[in-house]
C-alpha cells in the first residue's frame, strides 16, 4: 500500500536464475494473487503453474507496454531480472506510470552476484549494460586496475567483447565469464581477453572484466588531446577546449547546444563530464556532422544529438539547453535569436577568432555584460638547427550568463 492508502495494480517483481528460493514473501504473496502474470519466457518457465493468466513478455520489449496498461486495475505481476531498475526493465514500465499504480520487490543484481563471487567493492567497480549497446561505451573507463561489470547479449557478444579490448591494446586483461548468476547453472570462468576461448558462455552472461594492458587510456580531465578527435583542421584545439569547458561550467543532467560543431570535441568533452548530460551539435557542413557523429561513437558517448543545418534557422523545436558554445558561425543574427528564444540563466560562450567576430563579441558584452578572455597560445617549433615560438592565432572568447 502507497501513501494515501491507494492499492498499487502491477507489482515488479525481481526474480534470480534461483526462481522461487530466492523471492521474499512479499513476491509470492503478489504472484499467488495475480490475475494475470507476465515476464520473460525463462522467468515465467522458472515458477510453478498457478491460477492466473500468463503471457510471455514481447520482442521488441515496447511492444508489450500496451497489453500491460490495458490490464489497468486487475492485480498484475511483471518478472523481470534481478534488481528492476538497476540497468533493469522496471524504469522503463513506471515512465507510463503515476507513483501510486505500482510497486516493485528486487531481488540481487548480476553486479551483486558477480561482485560477492569476486570480493570486488561494488562502489569501486563500473557497472555497464551491454546487451544492447556499443561495445565503444567501453572506451572511457578502459584503464589499467580499472574493474568494469558488464552484462552482454550472449556468448557472440563475449567473443566479441574479447576481440575488441584486444584490438584497443588491453589483451591482457583478466575477464571471468559468469554464466546464469544465482542459478543451479552457475559459472565463473576466467580467460585473458587476448586468449579468448570460451565458445559455449550461456545467456545471462555478465563478464567481469580487470583491464589490463598498454592501451592509450582517455584521460579524465577536460582538454583531451586532439588526436583522440578526427578532423579537417575545424577543431577547438586542446587548450582552448580546456578553458572552454570550464567557462561552460557543466553540471550534472544538463543540456549543451554546440553550435558550429567541427569535430565535435566540445559536446564530446561535455557528454564525458557526467554519463547523464546531453548534447545537441549543430553543424552546416555535412561531411563534418558525419565526422562529429563518428567521434562520439568512437569514444562512447551516445547522447550527442547532431543536426545538419546552419543556425539560427536549425534551431527551433529542440529542447532548450542549459549552456551554449559559438565555435562558428557568430554573428549578429545569432545571438539576437538566442536572446528572443532561450530562458534568462543559459550560460553563453563563444569564441571569436576572427576581426569581425571579436569585434562582435566586444560590442555584444558591451551590451550584455559577461566577461571577454584572450588566449594567446604559441608553441615550440624547429628554427632550423634552434628552436623558437611560434604564435597561433588569438582567441577572444565571451562568457555570459542570459
Amino acid at each position: 500500500m502507497v501513501e494515501g492508502g491507494t492499492h498499487p495494480w502491477l507489482t515488479i517483481v525481481g526474480i534470480g536464475e534461483d526462481g522461487p528460493d530466492g523471492l521474499s514473501a512479499a513476491s509470492r504473496v503478489a504472484i499467488a494473487r495475480a490475475d494475470w502474470l507476465t515476464g520473460a519466457a525463462r522467468h515465467l518457465a522458472l515458477l510453478p503453474d498457478g491460477a492466473g493468466e500468463r503471457a510471455p513478455w514481447p520482442v521488441p520489449f515496447a511492444d508489450g507496454i500496451a497489453p500491460l496498461l490495458a490490464r489497468r486495475g486487475r492485480r498484475v505481476v511483471m518478472l523481470v531480472s534481478g534488481d528492476p531498475f538497476w540497468f533493469g526493465a522496471g524504469s522503463v514500465v513506471a515512465r507510463h506510470l503515476s507513483p501510486d499504480e505500482w510497486v516493485a520487490h528486487p531481488a540481487p543484481s548480476t553486479f551483486a552476484l558477480v561482485a560477492a563471487r569476486l570480493g570486488w567493492a561494488i562502489e569501486e567497480t563500473r557497472c555497464l549494460g551491454l546487451h544492447a549497446a556499443p561495445l565503444a561505451r567501453l572506451r572511457p573507463h578502459l584503464a589499467p586496475g580499472r574493474r568494469i561489470v558488464a552484462t552482454m547479449r550472449d556468448g557472440a557478444a563475449v567473443k566479441a567483447l574479447a576481440t575488441h579490448l584486444t584490438d584497443e591494446g588491453f589483451g591482457d586483461s583478466m575477464l571471468h565469464v559468469c554464466d546464469a548468476m544465482g542459478g543451479p547453472r552457475e559459472r565463473i570462468r576466467h580467460v585473458h581477453a587476448g586468449a579468448y576461448a570460451v565458445d559455449d558462455a550461456r545467456h545471462p552472461v555478465a563478464v567481469a572484466i580487470a583491464v589490463a594492458g598498454a592501451g592509450p587510456v582517455l584521460p579524465a580531465a577536460a582538454g583531451r588531446p586532439d588526436e583522440w578527435f578526427a578532423h579537417d583542421g575545424q577543431i577547438t584545439r586542446r587548450p582552448v577546449r580546456a578553458l572552454t569547458l570550464s567557462s561552460l561550467a557543466p553540471r550534472p543532467g544538463e543540456t549543451l547546444w554546440d553550435i558550429g560543431a567541427g569535430s565535435g570535441s566540445i559536446g564530446i568533452e561535455w557528454l564525458l563530464a557526467d554519463p547523464a548530460n546531453r548534447a545537441l551539435a549543430f553543424e552546416a557542413d555535412p561531411v563534418r556532422a558525419a565526422r562529429a557523429r563518428s567521434n562520439a561513437a568512437s569514444l562512447g558517448v551516445e547522447r550527442l544529438r547532431v543536426i545538419d543545418g546552419r543556425a539560427p534557422d536549425a534551431l527551433a523545436g529542440h529542447p532548450p539547453p542549459d549552456a551554449i558554445f559559438i565555435g562558428g558561425g557568430l554573428s549578429d543574427a545569432l545571438l539576437r535569436w538566442l536572446w528572443q528564444h532561450l530562458p534568462a540563466g543559459t550560460r553563453l560562450v563563444a569564441n571569436a577568432v576572427t576581426l569581425e567576430s571579436e569585434a562582435l563579441a566586444m560590442q555584444w558584452q558591451a551590451a550584455k555584460g559577461g566577461d571577454l578572455l584572450r588566449i594567446d597560445l604559441s608553441t615550440v617549433t624547429p628554427i632550423g638547427t634552434r628552436r623558437g615560438w611560434r604564435a597561433h592565432f588569438p582567441v577572444v572568447q565571451w562568457s555570459v550568463t542570459l
